[in-house]
């Protein structure tokens, strides 16, 4: 790998993956902010990528048959350096398979119901009219988070990883644990999740990754006043775009 990957990005917990992912694996990358705050996610040379105008979203130069390839979504994004490197991906059917199983529960329960947790609880509007329905959202999902920590925490009974060696399942899931909003989850009632998060953050790829995030941080929503709400009529205001 002669060329840097490209890492279409921003430092939420689905940005982090990939900067993870290629810390672990030694691949050069090159970041290229996408400030999803500011609107640069509906770009046309963004959505030329990444068309459910969603980072992070890669092009590797270097890809199949030597030809530049462009990915979007996290975890195909994982896979396929996973399969480019021989790393952090079993090769074996069966092993793979597991880790699989638990790329696929990351990305289709645990991010996406802890992303709507986050959203209830922490940027719902106060003015609905109804409150009925913004506290249902912020327990429904409250709720449905605390289930799939308790998901993890038993996988993780007896093991140092999701599923026994660290794979691209721990890098998919890990910065979702990381990046919580701690109101209403008591993380000690997850012992093996709490252990787990400590034993990830300890390595030291984890931490290069983590550090590239800080370059980036005090922008987008973590503002007050009006940029920050311009920032959420882009985000939360969204419908088809034709």
């Amino acid at each position: 790998m002669t060329s840097p990957i490209e890492i279409h990005y921003w430092p939420t917990p689905n940005g982090h993956k990939v900067t993870i992912a290629c810390e672990e694996m030694g691949i050069p990358y090159e970041i290229k902010p996408v400030n999803i705050g500011r609107g640069d996610q509906f770009k046309p040379e963004f959505l030329a990528i990444s068309p459910n105008n969603r980072m992070p979203a890669i092009i590797d130069p270097d890809g199949p048959g030597g030809e530049p390839i462009a990915i979007f979504e996290s975890g195909a994004i994982l896979q396929y350096l996973g399969r480019k490197t021989g790393l952090f991906y079993p090769q074996g059917e069966r092993e793979r398979v597991k880790v699989d199983e638990w790329v696929f529960w990351q990305m289709a329960n645990f991010g996406p119901n802890a992303g709507q947790r986050n959203h209830f609880r922490n940027y719902a509007p106060s003015f609905i009219l109804d409150q009925r329905q913004v506290a249902y959202g912020a327990i429904r999902y409250t709720n449905e988070v605390n289930r799939l920590y308790g998901v993890l925490d038993g996988q993780l009974k007896g093991r140092d990883f999701i599923t026994g060696e660290y794979t691209i399942a721990d890098m998919i899931t890990w910065p979702w644990v990381a990046g919580r909003s701690t109101s209403a989850l008591d993380i000690d009632e997850f012992p093996n999740v709490k252990a787990w998060h400590a034993r990830v953050e300890g390595r030291e790829a984890v931490g290069r990754a983590m550090a590239r995030a800080r370059d980036f941080m005090g922008t987008g929503l973590q503002g007050q006043g009006a940029q920050s709400q311009a920032a959420r009529s882009v985000l939360f205001g969204q419908r088809a775009r034709h």
